[in-house]
């Protein structure tokens, strides 16, 4: 579970670098994978909203992929420069057959970055369509904040779960994207 959020930092936001590799391997991965973890909270939250750090998680890219697209997804991140990285989960038993795969890019003021993609394979997921993209099912993205995704924090994941509470679809909703109310 991820730690509680330092408040007096509400409002930073993630370098729009970020954002735009993101979305730019998701666009090549759409027909192959299902978004995961806050890149799917960001997939479903109002068009155009602010990119804030405490809002969605985007340090990396988590992906499920049906293991029939498995060697085809492998296949596109190799060709967009993507290596396998090996880490400390890979010899753990897992019904997901995890993967993580990273690509460093360069940017206009001379530094690095790496995009970090975590990929897990799995065939039985309840999906949503946004934009076409498929994105895990609300109410079965907010399980996985107990064992595969940390940062139940975020302002979506509390957002969404108040939201499912009440009976309200959180596809679409600004909640999902607001700074919360502190007193």
């Amino acid at each position: 579970m991820g730690a509680p959020h330092n408040i007096k930092r509400y409002g930073e936001v993630w370098p729009e670098f970020r954002i735009r590799y993101g979305l730019e391997i998701l666009d090549k991965l759409k027909d192959k994978v299902i978004i995961s973890g806050g890149w799917a909270w960001h997939f479903m939250s109002e068009k155009g909203h602010t990119e804030h750090k405490h809002a969605h998680d985007h340090k990396d890219i988590d992906v499920f992929v049906k293991k029939e697209n498995a060697a085809e997804v492998v296949i596109i991140l190799q060709q967009e420069g993507f290596l396998k990285v090996w880490t400390r989960y890979d010899h753990l038993q897992s019904e997901e057959n995890f993967r993580r795969y990273e690509k460093t890019i360069e940017l206009e003021n001379g530094k690095s970055n790496r995009i970090t993609i975590d990929f897990f394979e799995r065939n039985d997921l309840e999906t949503v369509e946004i934009d076409g993209f498929t994105i895990v099912k609300p109410s079965v993205l907010l399980t996985f904040y107990r064992n595969i995704h940390s940062s139940d924090k975020c302002w979506a994941v509390m957002a969404a779960k108040d939201l499912l509470e009440k009976g309200i679809d959180p596809v679409g909703h600004p909640k999902l994207s607001e700074i919360p109310k502190v007193n």
